[in-house]
């Protein structure tokens, strides 16, 4: 049985879709604070609690035949963890320390990991590859590079076994259109274009129309989310027949910017896009791509909806018949 942390969330909840659609036997532990039960398929467990709760894991592992945990579960924006360091601190990285120690206790060896290329700060290069220095630039981004040493130290020390998956811009929705994304608040770029495109915001804000790129907009890389659960799934068969802990990069080895993303999604729903122009955000980077080939390469990895087009037409299936 897997372990899902954080399934009720945005990626977490297309991971148990896709291993649910898979055959895996499979429970939830999330505290609904970001997720949605709604988003979870019929016949999948949830466990409502947090995952910090040291009593509440132990019941789990007691009363489950866990064999190994994949954990999404995070507070995920960067512009609050400036301002509130300590929530994501005690969070994303000294909860996790209570899971990794649940899995010491109860003998559970393997981990995938959820993280992020905010581990690695403002690009030295791109495409960003696994050599790049790792040098976060807010507590998000530090929040899980301190679990990525933490999961060194515990690999030596206690043969937990783990992969860590930094992938960069999370967009689409499930092709079914019965789960998508759903934030409160909502700060990706994809649906709040969507938004402004239905009325239900007045524009979507372009911060920095200046920068050196061909248009002056930002570049970014975005991996359709069912890809993303792919990968995770991926990683896991990896660790269960006997592979290695080690760290991987998602992304489609191409990006986008700001106005291109507009321009498709003016396309894909037929809409004219209200824009706001505004002035540059602080610690935004010109660019930023990811390179995955030691994800192809060992993992077996291969995007499925590498297409911009398709990930924006699944977006906008989900944000017109969204269900939470």
């Amino acid at each position: 049985m897997i372990l899902v942390i954080g399934g009720a969330g945005y990626i977490g909840s297309h991971y148990v879709h896709y291993a649910h659609e898979q055959g895996e036997n499979l429970v939830v532990l999330d505290n609904l604070v970001y997720g949605h039960r709604e988003a979870l398929p019929e016949g999948v467990p949830l466990i409502e609690g947090d995952m910090g709760d040291t009593a509440l894991l132990d019941s789990l592992f007691t009363t489950y035949p866990i064999q190994a945990v994949v954990h999404f579960a995070a507070y995920a924006y960067v512009g609050e963890s400036v301002t509130a360091p300590t929530k994501y601190y005690h969070n994303n990285t000294v909860a996790t320390l209570a899971v990794l120690d649940a899995m010491v206790r109860h003998k559970v060896k393997n981990f995938v990991f959820s993280s992020t290329c905010a581990t690695f700060g403002n690009p030295q290069y791109v495409p960003m590859d696994e050599k790049h220095p790792q040098d976060p630039i807010n507590p998000y981004g530090e929040s899980k590079y301190f679990v990525e040493r933490i999961l060194r130290a515990y690999d030596t020390a206690y043969g937990l076994r783990f992969i860590a998956l930094r992938y960069f811009n999370a967009a689409g929705a499930a092709p079914s259109g019965l789960i998508g994304e759903s934030h409160d608040p909502e700060t990706h770029l994809i649906p709040l274009i969507f938004q402004a495109v239905m009325g239900t915001r007045s524009n979507i804000k372009v911060f920095g129309t200046d920068y050196d790129t061909p248009d002056g907009t930002c570049i970014r890389d975005y991996i359709h989310i069912l890809d993303i659960a792919q990968a995770h799934a991926l990683a896991l068969k990896r660790l269960l027949s006997g592979g290695s802990s080690d760290f991987f990069n998602l992304g489609n080895g191409q990006g986008f910017s700001v106005q291109e993303v507009i321009t498709a999604c003016e396309k894909v729903c037929g809409k004219p896009v209200p824009v706001e122009k505004a002035p540059r955000r602080t610690g935004d980077p010109p660019r930023l791509i990811g390179c995955a080939d030691k994800a192809h390469a060992e993992l077996g990895w291969k995007p499925q909806y590498a297409e911009i087009e398709t990930i924006l037409q699944h977006a906008w299936n989900w944000e017109q018949h969204r269900r939470y």
